[in-house]
């Protein structure tokens, strides 16, 4: 068996993160979504993956290379357009060499245990999990444990299970899903219903763990469930006078200078410098060649690669892109707000979100909820207290 892997689409939802790298590379615990993907997949004994890349495909490909990394052998289709799952998966055909394929999506969190069932099972099958926002999702409805019923985000939903987007197919689907694109229907879902209409689409009930990221404040919430999972592991240079407790995760070249306090759960990358006198706190995540000045304050945050926090600096509940330089003194308020993306108003407790390689000086203060795009410049003892687009300056 092998797997049909999702990727060609960027995630407009999380800009700014995905303004320059797609949504299936957004770092969660200090691995790529996608990663988490084929980890799951190769602990099911799947190691031939078909990976249908396009927005920012480079990126991906930088990354997983040939999959010889992960002892699994990774090909690419690509989808130039973005014009639908079904015209995605399409590309996929000429790969494909196995009669029985799982197809699933780049840019969810799978485990090897919440892929297992669907994988066992014979028939067409799709994988299914109860929501507490299913109209959010595609609404499912069961009937002796056959899909009677696939509604893409309803206004109202009648059940509370929902499609993870996680199939099991045999070949001939390609037939079917040809069909409905080159009649303008490009989403997988639209092909599916020939399986609901006969009643041969089995809904397996997910018994793992999936997660969605949609937001940019979803990436701290399920960054916050990885990093539970994660065994201590200390590399690096630890220093007298450092305190760690908890799950913790220290990389190798990464020094931890004397004074610091470090509480897990937390994972810090290689080559970083922390301190001295700085604090970490649960559910924090530091990519690689990180430094956070002394006596700052990072608290269930995801900081991302290149980038650097000042002394004195607090970060509490918020994102830092890849790149980014943050002056001495910054501070990111943490509190209930509403925020709007793509036309749709949240109330999210949060601090702020930062895109890739910004510049930030001294002693700026971002107010609860706000999204700073890539690349911007923003002055010192400046308060912002608005979103500030990409490539701005606030001076």
């Amino acid at each position: 068996m092998e797997a049909i892997v999702l990727a060609a689409g960027e995630g407009r939802r999380l800009r700014p993160f995905t303004h320059y790298m797609p949504k299936v590379m957004i770092p969660v615990g200090n691995k790529p979504i996608l990663e988490y993907v084929i980890d799951a997949l190769k602990e099911n004994g799947i190691r031939r993956i078909i990976i249908v890349a396009g927005y920012r495909k480079e990126s991906i490909m930088g990354h997983f290379g040939d999959g010889i990394k992960w002892d699994v052998e990774i090909v690419y289709a690509f989808q130039e357009k973005q014009i639908g799952t079904g015209h995605a998966f399409l590309q996929a055909k000429k790969f494909v060499t196995d009669d029985e394929m799982v197809v699933l999506s780049g840019d969810n969190i799978i485990d090897a245990k919440g892929l297992a069932a669907l994988i066992e099972n014979d028939a067409p099958s799709l994988l299914i999990c109860e929501s507490k926002i299913p109209s959010k999702y595609g609404v499912v409805e069961l009937e002796n444990g056959s899909v009677t019923s696939l509604k893409e985000k309803p206004t109202f939903a009648e059940s509370n299970l929902i499609s993870t987007g996680i199939y099991k197919f045999k070949k001939d689907i390609f037939d079917i899903v040809e069909n409905f694109v080159e009649n303008g229907k490009n989403r997988i879902t639209d092909a599916l219903q020939v399986f609901i209409k006969e009643k041969k689409l089995k809904g397996i009930k997910l018994q793992g763990t999936w997660r969605d990221i949609v937001y940019p404040w979803d990436i701290l919430d399920v960054n916050a469930e990885v990093l539970y999972e994660l065994p201590l592991s200390v590399a690096g240079t630890i220093e007298k006078n450092v305190t760690i407790r908890g799950n913790v995760v220290i990389g190798e070249d990464t020094i931890i200078h004397s004074g610091s306090y470090i509480e897990g759960p937390v994972i810090i990358g290689k080559g970083c410098e922390i301190g001295p006198n700085t604090c970490i706190f649960p559910s924090t995540s530091i990519g690689n060649n990180v430094t956070i000045h002394p006596f700052s304050c990072i608290r269930n945050s995801v900081v991302m690669d290149n980038s650097t926090i000042g002394s004195y600096s607090l970060l509490s509940n918020s994102v830092v892109g890849k790149g980014c330089e943050i002056a001495s003194r910054f501070s990111a308020i943490e509190g209930e707000t509403k925020v709007e993306v793509e036309n749709e108003i949240h109330e999210i407790k949060a601090g702020s979100f930062i895109g890739n390689d910004c510049k930030i000086g001294a002693n700026v203060i971002v107010e609860a909820g706000k999204i700073i795009g890539g690349k911007c410049t923003i002055s010192s003892n400046k308060v912002v207290n608005r979103d500030v687009p990409d490539g701005s300056m606030v001076i």
